[in-house]
Parts: structure tokens; sequence; C-alpha cells
């Protein structure tokens, strides 16, 4: 059998964390019948189905699971090394930071004023939830902001920045909005204000009735509609709307920010930043 193409991977991968061929293929800027047809190949290659596709939608099989861990530990490798490659060629280029966008916003920007201050740079790669761990192995990002215990830190090194508690973001028309305090009890026992549902690691859903989400765009908008609520991290309220209020849930999980870089980074640049970091608090 032939080398594995780096473009089938790619591919494979887009699918993988979809479970969708519409929006892998958009994700790709591809045609979706190319997708399904280089998929259906890829298969044939490998003689073992990745992927189980029926009407409810696309699931990965075992061997699926396991081609994902290793193709994004592939990919990330590649772009691992081009991007040393391409700092070590040229030493002005920025590192990048991935951070959630609205997360650990004060943070942020006192660590960009800090750099700043000390003649540093370093480009902001704004994202969605969960998605820092694959840019910092794809090697699109250097470093990253991440929180325990919601985020995947396996391969990463870490330096703890901050603790803190978590607020309910509900709508400001509901009753709950008007307590000082509420408790995970509270917050999960509202039948007309289900929790939204976020992607595990594998790209299912928990079970639940609340919607299922994958932008805070999209969740913004649901909570300012009435139609779901959220727990997050206290320092997370930057990006909350006029129409959304923050209460404290007392019994929720402390939530521990973390810088993280790869384990196997041997960068003084990124070494000077993490240092910044940790110094600030």
């Amino acid at each position: 059998m032939d080398d594995l193409e780096t473009r089938e991977l790619r591919y494979f991968v887009a699918v993988a964390e979809e479970l969708h061929f519409g929006r892998a293929a958009d994700r790709l800027g591809i045609a979706q019948p190319p997708l399904s047809r280089a998929i259906s190949r890829l298969e044939r290659r490998l003689g073992v189905q990745l992927l189980d596709r029926d009407r409810r939608g696309v699931t990965l099989t075992a061997a699926g699971r396991v081609l994902l861990v290793e193709a994004e530990a592939a990919l990330g490798a590649i772009a691992t090394a081009v991007r040393r490659t391409q700092l070590a060629g040229s030493p002005q280029l920025p590192l990048v930071l991935a951070t959630k966008a609205g997360a650990s916003h004060e943070l942020l920007q006192q660590l960009l004023d800090a750099l700043a201050a000390d003649g540093q740079s370093v480009d902001v790669l704004l994202c969605e939830v969960g998605e820092q761990a694959g840019l910092l192995r794809r090697g699109r990002a250097d470093l990253a902001l991440m929180h325990i215990p919601y985020d995947d830190l396996a391969g990463f090194e870490t330096e703890e920045l901050f603790v803190e508690g978590q607020v309910a973001i509900l709508p400001a028309a509901h009753p709950l909005a008007a307590r000082d305090q509420l408790t995970l009890a509270d917050v999960s026992a509202v039948p007309d204000l289900p929790i939204a549902r976020w992607p595990r690691l594998d790209g299912t859903y928990p079970d639940g009735p609340g919607p299922e989400v994958h932008t805070q765009s999209k969740l913004a908008q649901l909570v300012a509609l009435g139609k779901t609520l959220l727990v997050i991290p206290a320092s997370s309220r930057a990006w909350q709307w006029p129409e959304h209020v923050a209460v404290p849930v007392v019994d929720a999980p402390e939530v521990t920010t973390v810088i993280a870089w790869p384990s196997d980074s041997h960068s003084d640049e990124v070494a000077s930043i993490v240092r910044s970091a940790v110094k600030l608090l």
C-alpha cells in the first residue's frame, strides 16, 4: 500500500471531527461529493471501515477512532516541523498564542501589555471552546491559554496562572437571574431553560434536553432568546450580552487557567513568554 497523503489525512480528520460531510466540506473549502469519494477511497486503501453512515448521521468506527488519533499526531508533527523551521529561519516572526474567544480577557490584556513593555510581541489566535489543543498539536499555535478540568492537556507542559469560580449565564428576564447565587442543582432543574451541550473530545454530544452548540456566537444568541443557559468560568463573562445576567454558582468546580505549550518545544521565546505570564500573577 502506498503511503497515505497529508491531504487524505486532513480530509478524514475534518469529517471525523465534524461528524458531518457537509460541515467538513465547508471547513475544507471543497464540495461534498469529492470529499465523500476521497473518504471512500481511503477506506478501500486501508481495507477497513472508518465511518458508519446512516440517516442519523456519521459516527466513527473503532478503526476510525484510532486513525483520528494517529492522523492528528501526524499532521501535528508536520505542522510543527514547518512552524519551527520558519521560526528558525525568520526570528522576527511573532509567536502565536491561542485562546478561547471571550475567556481570560483581563489576563490576556495584561499579558499583551507586559510583553509590549518588554519589547516582545505575540499574535493572538482566538478560537472556539476546546480548540486550543488541536491548534497546538497542528503547529498553528506555539502557546495557549487553557482551562482545567475542561481542556485536553495531554502532551503539553503547563504553568498555572489562576484559579476561579464559575457563573451561570442566564437570560436577563428569567426568574433565576434575580438570584444572588445559585447551585448546580438549581441550574440543572429548570425545565424551561436546559443547559447547553458542548461536543466531547470525540465529537459526540452528551445526552440531555439542551441544544447542541459548538460556537459561542450561537450559544450567546440562544441564551438571549431564553432557550438555554450555561455555566462558565467567571472571567469568561467578557463576551456577555446586555440580554444576559451572570450569577455565581457556589458549588461548581473551580477552574484553573494555565498557559500551555508542546512538551517537546525548546524555544527560548516560548519560555520567555511563559515567564512573563507567570510573573503577572
